[in-house]
């Protein structure tokens, strides 16, 4: 038997060359799956929905706010900033910075100045509350006579624009009250916290000290 006539140990290289180009392009495609990604062998996991959140129960509470009394339900994230403007419609009270640098929003709590940016409504159940509203003094029924602080300050020019005004007044009634109206420079340290854009300061010193010397109630 000649060499020719013996079979190969070695199928594969005595196959026709259409046979072998066909086994390597199917190892090729199998080793190329193996090594893919699995996302490319299964569909993408779709994503799960976002949760809805929950609706915030609403907390009541109890404000005497301006001499009435009010009975409300709020949320427990709005601040007195938002209840007073947004809830109340006591627009006069200023919202600024929003971060209490400013002194804009600042009212009466309990006859203490506070920033009602800073303070959240739930805390205050069962206080009372005055807003620059608030001052104002009923004459008759269709008139009413403003706060001496507010008389002083149109006289004084103590204000250009008037947004931070309302801040102002609120915090110079207390510098009164609190007796740290003595000097010009013990007014101004007082006042550091309300901010004045316009730079009217002087004029707001002044003002305060006409209150101050008038002896008037405030």
């Amino acid at each position: 038997m000649t060499d020719q006539d013996m079979p190969s140990d070695d199928g594969f290289l005595n196959d026709p060359p259409e046979d072998r180009r066909f086994f390597l392009k199917q190892s090729l495609a199998l080793a190329g799956l193996t090594l893919s990604p699995v996302s490319f062998h299964y569909p993408a996991k779709p994503a799960d929905p976002e949760p809805l959140s929950s609706p915030q129960k609403t907390v009541r509470l109890s404000l005497t706010i301006n001499g009435t009394k009010r009975r409300l339900a709020v949320d427990p994230r709005t601040t007195l900033l938002d209840l007073l403007r947004e809830q109340l419609g006591l627009t006069g009270t200023k919202k600024g910075c929003d971060f209490g640098q400013c002194g804009a929003c600042t009212i009466h709590l309990d006859g203490q100045r506070v920033l009602a940016c800073l303070s959240l409504a739930v805390m205050q159940n069962g206080r009372t509350i005055t807003t620059i509203e608030g001052l104002t003094q009923s004459v008759t029924e269709s008139s009413a006579r403003l706060h001496p602080m507010q008389e002083a300050f149109i006289r004084h020019d103590g204000f250009q624009c008037g947004y931070c005004t309302p801040g102002q007044v609120m915090s110079a009634i207390c510098c009164i009250r609190e007796g740290q109206a003595g000097s010009e420079k013990e007014i101004q340290e007082y006042m550091s916290g309300n901010l004045c854009r316009c730079g009217a300061y002087p004029n707001i010193v002044k003002a305060i000290l006409d209150v101050k010397n008038s002896g008037q109630p405030v």
